[in-house]
């Protein structure tokens, strides 16, 4: 599938978002996030990353996605992941390989699909170990996408070594890993590079968390009459055809503005300024 190389990260939706008014109701919260939704289709966006275990005590991604966006256009492609999940009271739990199946179907049934276009398996930080094999839970998820409830599988907070594994066994594509302006270390770098060699899809996360902007951030936002934050956005998609962008956010404003990001051109004097940014 092709998708618009900037997408929506639903993990903000449910709440409670800092920018909402203290006095905003729960409706209005809830309809805040419908709202965003819809407008993030109109102005283009046809790749939504969610999980079933984005949830607050009142709303989840994957209903709120539902109530907004269904019937789904058909080009747009809604991503999940599985792997760690929460029970009810909110609580993190780590599934076994036979239960991502259930995994799966959750999140079907709260997206009101019959199938997923793509399910990333999530892997916990404890195995971000280069020893550390994902084979069996991959393994246990390809099965699910031969039963056919399942389009594409991808892989999230790997290594290289994890990622090689996972190809040995079925089609992966896409790789979801911690990356930003700021927070390149050269182990991350080269898996980036290496996925572009595969076509693999690269979509970091997380690419906005560093909100301590730096000199050569604001002077390179001044110079594009742009914010910090929409710079960040840019470099990440400076960094080679394959690679993404899904920034979260609860805030109508804030979308329309990470979206303008993708038509930031930075020059290559904006990138060597930047550059000191990267670190090994």
């Amino acid at each position: 599938m092709t998708v618009n190389r900037l997408g929506l990260g639903a993990m903000r939706l449910p709440g409670p978002t800092p920018f909402a008014p203290r006095e905003e109701s729960e409706s209005g919260a809830r309809d805040r996030a419908i709202t965003v939704l819809r407008r993030a289709v109109e102005l283009g966006v046809n790749h939504i990353d969610t999980a079933a275990f984005y949830f607050s005590p009142l709303r989840s991604a994957n209903e709120l996605i539902n109530s907004a966006l269904a019937p789904y256009p058909d080009d747009l492609l809604l991503a999940t992941k599985v792997w760690p999940g929460r029970d009810p009271s909110g609580e993190w739990t780590w599934a076994d390989p036979n239960q991502l199946r259930g995994q799966v179907e959750e999140n079907l049934r709260q997206l009101g699909r019959d199938h997923l276009d793509l399910v990333n398996l999530r892997v916990p930080p404890s195995r971000r170990r280069a020893d550390a094999s994902i084979a069996e839970h991959f393994g246990a998820l390809a099965q699910v996408r031969e039963a056919g409830l399942v389009r594409h599988l991808g892989v999230s907070n790997v290594t290289a070594a994890q990622l090689a594994e996972a190809r040995a066994i079925a089609p992966v594509v896409c790789v979801q890993n911690a990356y930003g302006l700021g927070a390149a270390a050269a182990e991350e770098q080269q898996l980036l590079s290496r996925c572009g060699e595969y076509g693999v899809a690269y979509v970091p996360f997380y690419s906005l968390a560093d909100t301590e902007d730096t000199d050569a951030v604001r002077t390179v936002a001044r110079a594009h009459a742009a914010t910090p934050a929409q710079v960040r956005l840019a470099w990440t998609l400076h960094q080679g055809p394959h690679v993404l962008a899904i920034p979260g956010t609860g805030d109508p404003a804030h979308l329309q503005a990470n979206i303008a990001a993708g038509a930031l051109t930075l020059t290559p004097a904006d990138l060597a300024l930047l550059e000191p940014e990267t670190h090994e």
